[in-house]
């Protein structure tokens, strides 16, 4: 059976428990002017395109730096042009030179000795992140070395995230080393335990004349190091990290740097301490330092993630109107995050797209994207054709992804024969739907509990010689569960698993196992774990052992236990959770019935003999209690 075949057999099959409308409902050709009116988003924007321009210094020095091979000759421009190497300079573009690590180490070597100012802990942390994930292990391990010699310290964040990376690309020797090296500097680093006692001090109660008392008698010996690390410490009580940052700036052997200003903007960038965030970045104007790129992004994400928009925005324009403006992608993630929420705003918007052109930048196709999905998602149609016309106008024709967000937006107003419409504009356009579009397309029936049109749209889909994915597949069995069509999702995944090869998701599985469990079709949920052990996926025992200790048989048990393991018998372990789950229900019978099916090695078993003889002595006391109660 060839694979389209096979999923037209999987869809018949499936369909066969949800009974299908006889006929494709009506639907009018897709148009514009169809739409409701809104005002024209193109009125906010001056659409032009000048060219890029890189008239301030750390751009300049980006630009000669990223676009030549590292030699004498460059060196000497480099020293032509006179750069102001600042903390802020260095940061913004070893930024830029993340994936040429290579190129990262010798401009920084360079730097480094024009102003040695320039090395800090954050920058030998960056240098460290750029290096691992570049998998350029003899530069990580040279500088992990000059930054341990040169007195600087590696943060406990820095070391996770470093960490993970080496994990991730299963270099255990590496991930090995780096926390041999981490746990003796932390040993040997004798300012620990001074870090702590100004971290306890401060955390010991509200800021009062107590607390600068007992710091001063610290005798603390402050650095950029020092006061880095007591702030990170501090992170989680950003208040009173501002309290220390002040104290600190007041005393006379110390100065406040582009370093310490960094790295307190960085503890106050959240919600419950954004106003003393935006006074510190006051202050930092006022005394002529800058946001590094380093510090913003991080910020930057922290707001986003936080759903904080409009203070990610701010931040964006700040940066903007700085020497060390966000990256294009920056700007793209910004946009596309704004759309993403529920409700987007459409003035975060605009101001985004204004700030970047009037910084003498073009809006890329991205950018034209993540300003049309905002308008398609908040249901101005009529803005977001203008904005499709103006990205033509600019060279960039739409694709799939302009044609799902439209798909998205329709389907999220509830303009599903409009929807399906675009489709066959797209093709008419030359641009042939992807399995993503027929998936926006198909979810939004779902989640209008139109199943039976996404079903029509599914198998229309197959015509077309799309094959269906995992995410697909997904999607259409929460359309089935949700129609309470368990049957239906049952077979539709086994058919398309089986003969259409479609590889299910993880949760696909386990979402479907627990609705079958939940009605008692157990033959059908080990037909599943039979499966996902097939494709290698993890076991997934937990609503088995909670279902058969409650209502399976021993027959059950055992059989579950077989398909448990990809081995001949299952891990003891395996076995003693379903003996205790039997106990736990008071099914002591059926366990022991249980154990004498288990093959020899589990009976014997020291931990099985002592479950089963731990229970038997309970039920024999049990037992004599209820039979010979005390007298009284």
């Amino acid at each position: 059976m060839t694979r389209r075949n096979a999923i037209f057999t999987s869809l018949r099959l499936a369909n066969s428990f949800f009974s299908t409308r006889s006929r494709y409902p009506q639907v009018t050709r897709f148009s514009p002017s169809s739409y409701v009116s809104h005002q024209s988003l193109v009125s906010h924007f001056t659409i032009n395109h000048p060219v890029l321009f890189f008239s301030s210094n750390p751009q300049s020095l980006l630009q000669l730096v990223s676009t030549n091979d590292w030699s004498e000759m460059l060196e000497t421009e480099l020293e032509t042009l006179n750069p102001t190497l600042t903390h802020e300079t260095v940061v913004y573009v070893l930024k830029r030179l993340d994936k040429q690590p290579q190129k990262a180490s010798e401009f920084f070597n360079w730097a480094s000795g024009k102003n040695g100012s320039t090395q800090s802990s954050s920058i030998y942390s960056m240098l460290l992140r750029i290096f691992v994930q570049n998998e350029s292990m003899k530069l990580f391990w040279i500088t992990l070395r000059l930054m341990k010699e040169r007195g600087f310290y590696l943060d406990e964040e820095t070391y996770k995230t470093i960490l993970g990376v080496l994990r991730k690309s299963k270099k255990a020797a590496d991930a090995t080393g780096l926390t041999h090296f981490y746990n003796r500097m932390l040993q040997q680093n004798a300012m620990d335990s001074v870090v702590q006692k100004v971290v306890d001090i401060v955390l010991g109660s509200d800021w009062s004349n107590d607390v600068p008392g007992k710091l001063e008698e610290l005798g603390i010996a402050l650095s950029d190091n020092f006061v880095i690390r007591v702030l990170k410490e501090l992170r989680n009580s950003p208040l009173k990290a501002l309290s220390f940052f002040h104290w600190v700036g007041c005393r006379p052997d110390y100065d406040h740097n582009t370093v310490s200003y960094n790295a307190i903007a960085r503890v106050l960038g959240r919600d419950d301490s954004i106003e003393a965030f935006w006074g510190v970045i006051e202050e930092m104007k006022h005394a002529n330092h800058e946001i590094d790129i380093d510090t913003y992004i991080k910020i930057s994400r922290q707001f986003q993630k936080s759903k904080m928009m409009g203070e990610a925005v701010k931040l964006y324009e700040l940066m903007m109107d700085g020497p060390y403006k966000p990256s294009l992608q920056d700007c793209s993630v910004l946009l596309r995050t704004i759309a993403a929420s529920d409700n987007p705003d459409l003035s975060l918007v605009y101001r985004v797209a204004k700030k970047f052109e009037a910084t003498g930048y073009s809006l890329s196709k991205a950018m034209y994207d993540g300003i049309h999905r905002s308008l398609t998602s908040t249901g101005k149609f009529d803005d977001a054709e203008n904005i499709v016309k103006s990205m033509r106008n600019a060279g960039y024709e739409p694709d799939n992804v302009t044609y799902s967000q439209l798909v998205f937006g329709l389907c999220k107003a509830r303009r599903l024969e409009e929807a399906r419409k675009v489709l066959d504009e797209m093709e008419a356009q030359g641009c042939i739907p992807d399995i993503k579009t027929w998936t926006i397309l198909i979810q939004g029936h779902c989640n209008a509990n139109e199943l039976d049109i996404a079903l029509v749209c599914f198998a229309k889909m197959i015509e077309k010689n799309c094959d269906p994915d995992a995410d697909l597949l997904d999607v259409l069995i929460s359309g089935f569960l949700n129609q309470k069509k368990l049957n239906g999702a049952y077979q539709l995944l086994i058919e398309l698993t089986n003969k259409a090869h479609v590889r299910p998701w993880q949760a696909t599985y386990k979402q479907l196992i627990k609705n079958l469990l939940e009605v008692r079709k157990l033959e059908e949920a080990i037909a599943l774990l039979r499966l996902m052990k097939k494709q290698n996926y993890p076991p997934f025992p937990e609503p088995f052992v909670q279902y058969i200790s409650k209502f399976g048989t021993v027959q059950d048990a055992d059989d579950f236990l077989k398909v448990l393991s990809s081995k001949e018998y299952p891990s003891v372990s395996a076995y003693l959770h379903i003996f205790n789950s039997f106990f736990n229900e008071g099914r002591y019978s059926e366990a022991k019935d249980l154990l004498f099916k288990c093959p020899h090695h589990i009976r014997k078993h020291n931990e099985v003999c002592k479950l089963f003889g731990s229970a038997e002595s309970n039920t024999t006391a049990a037992t004599q209690s209820s039979s010979n109660p005390i007298e009284t």
